[in-house]
């Protein structure tokens, strides 16, 4: 489509979204006319449609944040890997005592679509689906950068991972927290998603991982 035939309105407005993505605190009206470099007028007229929708949401303190309309839009995105994979995370979480989750690939980020916490635990790590991290960095986007065919500059911890079946990090995405990975592969697909667990007090990581790729394998096999 050219730039002609494109909707201002629409791009500013995807915009607001993207930048409220990143300030997960909230920004007001003033401050999001200044990461957008317009007027506080033109962030109203956006707001108010986005607010309609509940993509966004007005705080006590007047900061916007993204708003639950998001989370229902982002439920209907590959609805049956992520059932499936929900299932089996639970069931993973219980296993291994770790925090699990589902990561999907959106070009060269990804983006934790689902997050199960143990049962059974007295500490464990604690985050929020929608975080977004550069495909290349922490464990779940190396295990689907190491499902894939090898990249010029890629890194050696992709290789590794390309080897064994599996990724490792420790404190890329969670200061403190070392996590498992392995890609959920379909047969005649790119890869596009991974499981991982994720915790903080020592532990073997290849020990880990065996529980992680299995599920990972009953995932794919339920697909």
């Amino acid at each position: 489509m050219s730039t002609a035939n494109r909707s201002q309105t629409l791009d500013r407005g995807l915009l607001v979204l993207r930048v409220l993505a990143e300030n997960p605190g909230g920004l007001t009206v003033t401050e999001l006319a200044d990461e957008l470099v317009t007027h506080r007028a033109g962030i109203y007229r956006l707001l108010g449609p986005l607010a309609d929708q509940r993509l966004v949401v007005r705080g006590a303190a007047g900061r916007y944040t993204l708003g639950l309309g998001l989370i229902e839009l982002a439920s209907a995105v590959r609805p049956r890997l992520q059932e499936v994979a929900v299932r089996e995370l639970r069931l993973l979480a219980d296993e291994v005592r770790a925090t699990t989750a589902l990561t999907l690939r959106d070009g060269e980020e990804a983006v934790v679509a689902a997050v199960i916490e143990p049962r059974s635990t007295d500490m464990h790590i604690a985050y929020k689906p929608g975080i977004r991290h550069p495909i290349n960095r922490a464990a779940p986007g190396l295990a689907i950068l190491a499902a894939g065919p090898p990249l010029p500059g890629e890194r050696a911890e992709i290789r590794a991972a390309r080897r064994r079946g599996w990724a490792q990090s420790s404190g890329e995405l969670l200061p403190g927290a070392t996590g498992v990975a392995a890609p959920i592969v379909l047969q005649g697909r790119p890869c596009e998603a991974s499981i991982s667990a994720v915790w903080i007090e020592p532990r073997d990581a290849a020990s880990m991982a065996g529980p992680v790729m299995r599920s990972a394998g009953a995932i794919a096999a339920a697909l």
